[in-house]
């Protein structure tokens, strides 16, 4: 009777034995099936993750070797070692062939057909901001003028002081300038404004050219200002400006109107005109602002122009005297004039553009028209 029980419970586990070893050749029938039906490579990707996988069905069943009996373990492994040998070999070979093929599909797909006609580029071209920058300087080159530049970061003296703006100009006030402090030292503790600020206006880069230049001076100033606007559609916070400066013997009023009248005429046209009203700036006396007639509705008022027929481009005036003693130069003996102008001012002016804020937000559909 033992021997009969012990017979059977070998067969028992004989036949376990053999039900593991036909799912582990069941497996490798159906997993090397499934590979080569894989379409691309991330199917073939989720056969293997499915099989050898740390959760992947073969990976289980060598997990649970240390279940099967000592004597039948080399038949089982030997077997599961079998089955995924087959597996990776033909995990290889449908990976390599997939590769190809994708491989292949990409370059058709990639191809570029020789016959077809090119794409055009558009051409790019410079920033209206600029092109009008240079056009003004341009005219000036050609009246014989310099161009000088001068620091953006500057002080109080120069912006302000050689300048003949009294202390109490609202101008200087933190409601109107950018000034710049120090917080990295004792000037931490200074309240209220600084000697130092961004410019407001390229009229320093003048005082610096009487202090550095030989008489006479004939030049212009371009460059960006900065002030505490808002913006909106005719101010920006910071805006492009050109500056001019005369300073010889006998230059009068008449020599100032007819560089802005020719100026004028240049950028906007020979048919357009110009006028000079009475104005108040703290460098020149007398002092002027300049209107040129509107190009929409030839003087005769419109919308865009507020019914007046002229539009305002600039101020100007006569070198005040104490302006010139400030940088060393006898006013008894030299005179001269000066004016400035806001380029992007000039460039709406000039093309009917209603918005300065346009010149400025990157809008490529407005700026391809210029």
């Amino acid at each position: 009777m033992r021997r009969r029980a012990g017979g059977a419970g070998r067969e028992t586990e004989r036949d376990g034995r053999m039900a593991i070893v036909e799912e582990l050749e069941a497996l490798r029938e159906q997993t090397i099936a499934q590979i080569a039906q894989a379409a691309d490579t991330a199917a073939l990707e989720q056969v293997r993750i499915g099989v050898l996988g740390k959760a992947g069905t073969l990976t289980g069943y060598l997990r649970q070797m240390g279940q099967i009996a000592k004597e039948e373990r080399a038949a089982v492994g030997k077997t599961a070692n079998e089955v995924r040998a087959a597996v990776e070999g033909a995990l290889a070979a449908r990976k390599e062939e997939l590769a190809a093929s994708e491989l292949a599909a990409a370059i058709d797909a990639a191809a570029v057909d020789v016959t077809l006609p090119g794409r055009s580029q558009q051409v790019g071209t410079r920033h209206l901001i600029n092109r009008i920058t240079d056009e003004i300087s341009e005219i000036f080159l050609g009246l014989g003028y310099t161009v000088a530049t001068g620091p953006e970061v500057e002080t109080d003296y120069y912006n302000f002081e050689a300048l003949n703006a009294p202390a109490d100009h609202p101008s200087r006030s933190l409601a109107d300038t950018f000034y710049v402090r120090d917080l990295s030292g004792a000037q931490a503790a200074v309240r209220g404004e600084s000697d130092v600020l961004l410019r407001t206006q390229t009229s320093g880069v003048q005082v610096h050219a009487m202090e550095d230049n030989e008489l006479p001076i004939y030049v212009i100033a371009p460059g960006k200002v900065y002030r505490r606007d808002v913006a909106d559609p005719s101010h920006l916070p910071q805006f492009t400006q050109i500056e001019g400066l005369v300073v010889d013997e006998g230059i009068t009023f008449g020599d100032l109107k007819g560089t802005l009248d020719y100026l004028c005429k240049q950028m906007f046209g020979e048919e357009r005109k110009t006028r000079f009203r009475a104005h108040y700036f703290p460098f020149t006396e007398p002092s002027a602002e300049v209107d040129v007639s509107c190009g929409i509705c030839h003087g005769e008022g419109c919308r865009f122009c507020k019914g007046t027929g002229w539009l305002e481009i600039l101020g100007c005036g006569m070198v005040d005297p104490n302006v010139l003693s400030m940088s060393g130069i006898d006013p008894e003996k030299y005179s001269g004039f000066a004016f400035g102008m806001g380029v992007e001012r000039i460039a709406c002016l000039k093309y009917n553009v209603p918005d300065l804020r346009m010149l400025v937000e990157g809008d490529m559909r407005f700026l391809r028209q210029f």
